[in-house]
């Protein structure tokens, strides 16, 4: 079965159109493709079944923006999301789809104040985006009226139902009309998700995109724990550290992306920027000597970032993390193409560690923690490349016109003294290590920081080889019945009379409990069976 292959294909609006031309897209993406003539015809709802990174949130924000034709007091639609992170993003995603019509959308979550919310709901709103239960707050405090919704989104329903909202979605359907359209998304289809659809939608179309690698093994993707007053410094190292780099910057504002790209140029660096207020003209030139590498660096907002369609980029450096993981696995996608390997470096700070263990989730991403090059990294990369490029002077043969001067030189002074000097003179203070700065991590604390950084004790236990209790038997019962892995050997004993673990605290109470229930309340001396120390 055939798709439309084109915006135009799919009967929006020249409004809609012009938005989307705006914002650089060039042609649907499948799940667009399938949905969107769905919701502009009829009264249908849909199922979607399409992951992260496959353009969801256009496929129903334009139907949404091209169906609701009227201003009125109280919400037209509502979008459920699972995180406020994600509602943020999708209010932000559809308000951009906007040209002309100005309908009022705004996100509604908890950390917000409800205060606020209250008075933005009172002034009017067509669209609502927010997360269940901060919606039944509103609903509660009988704040918000849904009784004249005609359309009910329901975004990354698996995740809500993994967080334990179908409850909360189940009492917020209860308040809107009967006749409401209902679109539901999801990466997958368990069974309470389709339970879900029965009660509430009867009869629906389902609407599936096969699913597909959300980001390409030939992307490294790591991050850098960097302070937000580091992050300058950050870029300069890494784009200083490779050669090679040609990449595209990504920061969440304007303004952002044209302070960066004035600092960048301020130093030296070939870097242009890409946002909303950069005309047509100006953006096609850009885009022109970015491919013909006379810039190797972009800093670009999203939406501008639009339609740059270059497969040879060696980095996507997220200068500020997305709040949705969609747009993470869009910026991303730009590197590690057609056979090429790329580097997507995220700057995380402390503040960002919610936004990044969520990203790594819904997008099933692994992103590695990795150590910024250091000074000594920096300045060693940069003797290499000087090395590289006097020889290749030499090999190329272009030094010629310089000889008679280079025999009057070696005639007043040593070679090793001469070349030094040149090489301060061409290269100025690159090598000299007070020109730069070590930067400290903002430490962020991620899980496998947490594990590293816990407390380890000795748990003895009042059992040994007399009493028939072995390594193996040791092992066993932590291993296999606790599910406790990876202890070295070492940190296991067992001899004659008595064993000793050292591990974690919190294993050292889960396996004191297990032996007290196993063994019971075993005596020698009047000692207890298990008991915590100390590392010593």
């Amino acid at each position: 079965m055939s798709f439309p292959k084109t915006f135009e294909e799919l009967g929006l609006s020249a409004d809609t159109l012009a938005a989307l031309q705006q914002k650089g897209f060039t042609e649907p993406s499948p799940i667009q493709a399938q949905t969107i003539p769905l919701l502009l015809a009829g009264d249908t709802d849909v199922v979607g079944q399409a992951q992260t990174g496959t353009g969801k949130t256009a496929a129903f924000g334009l139907p949404l923006i091209e169906r609701i034709t009227t201003i009125a007091d109280t919400p037209q639609a509502i979008i459920l999301a699972p995180t406020r992170e994600l509602a943020i993003q999708v209010a932000e995603e559809i308000n951009t789809f906007q040209t002309k019509r100005k309908l009022r959308i705004t996100a509604i979550y908890g950390g917000q104040s409800i205060v606020e919310q209250i008075r933005q709901l009172r002034r009017g709103i067509d669209i609502v985006v927010g997360t269940p239960g901060r919606i039944l707050d509103h609903l509660e405090r009988k704040t918000i009226n849904l009784s004249n919704v005609k359309f009910v989104v329901l975004d990354e329903a698996d995740e809500m139902l993994n967080m334990g909202f179908v409850e909360d979605i189940e009492t917020i359907l209860e308040h809107v009309p009967d006749e409401r359209r209902m679109l539901l998304f999801s990466a997958t289809m368990p069974d309470r998700i389709l339970q879900l659809a029965r009660n509430y939608m009867g009869t629906y179309k389902l609407v599936s995109v096969k699913s597909k690698q959300l980001t390409t093994e030939l992307t490294r993707q790591v991050y850098y724990e960097i302070k937000p007053n580091d992050k300058l410094t950050a870029l300069c190292r890494v784009i200083d550290f490779d050669v090679e780099f040609y990449g595209i910057v990504f920061c969440n504002t304007k303004a952002n992306v044209d302070e960066v790209t004035e600092q960048l140029a301020s130093r030296g660096y070939a870097a242009e920027a890409l946002h909303g207020d950069i005309s047509q003209n100006q953006r096609e030139r850009i885009l022109q000597k970015f491919k013909a590498k006379q810039v190797n660096i972009v800093v670009a907002t999203d939406v501008a970032a639009r339609g740059i369609d270059v497969n040879n980029l060696t980095h996507v450096i997220n200068y500020s993390l997305p709040h949705d993981p969609e747009v993470y696995v869009h910026r991303i996608g730009r590197t590690g193409r057609a056979g090429r390997e790329g580097t997507a470096i995220s700057f995380v700070s402390r503040a960002d560690r919610r936004k990044l263990d969520f990203i790594e989730k819904v997008a099933k991403a692994k992103i590695q923690r990795a150590q910024l090059p250091s000074v000594k990294e920096l300045i060693g990369t940069k003797k290499t490349r000087i090395i590289d490029e006097v020889l290749n002077e030499v090999k190329n043969g272009v030094h010629f016109t310089y000889s008679n001067i280079a025999e009057e030189l070696l005639a007043e002074s040593d070679p090793v003294s001469l070349v030094a000097s040149i090489l301060k003179l061409s290269y100025q203070n690159e090598l000299d290590p007070n020109n730069y700065i070590e930067v400290e991590p903002d430490l962020v604390s991620s899980k496998d920081d947490r594990k590293k950084t816990k407390k380890k004790v000795k748990l003895n236990i009042e059992l040994g080889r007399k009493d028939d209790f072995t390594f193996k038997k040791l092992i066993h019962l932590i291993e296999n019945g606790l599910r406790i892995k990876g202890l070295p050997s070492r940190d296991v004993q067992v001899f004659d009379r008595s064993s000793f673990v050292i591990c974690f605290e919190d294993e050292a109470n889960r396996i004191a409990e297990y032996m007290e229930r196993q063994y019971g309340k075993v005596t020698r001396q009047r000692k207890q069976l298990v008991y915590i120390s100390a590392v010593k």
